[in-house]
């Protein structure tokens, strides 16, 4: 099993999220949980695209982390 990294962002009408390492997989939602499934479906669905059309798989290896500034 693969973990991707996945970008949540807040909206003005919900939650928007993308994955760097799959350009174009992008998911909304209205909550979090919505969006975090809705994009654990786009995952599933743009990797099953890219297995029939024969393309190689990306091997996830991002990780997130916060950096502190002074604002």
């Amino acid at each position: 099993m693969n973990k991707y990294l996945v970008i949540v962002e807040k909206t003005e009408t919900g939650y928007s999220a993308f994955s760097p390492k799959l350009p174009g997989c992008v998911a909304t939602g209205k909550s979090q949980d919505e969006v975090e499934q809705a994009m654990r479906d786009a995952i599933q669905f743009h990797l099953d695209g890219m297995r029939e059309d024969g393309e190689i798989i990306p091997v996830p290896h991002s990780y997130s982390t916060y950096c502190e500034v002074s604002a």
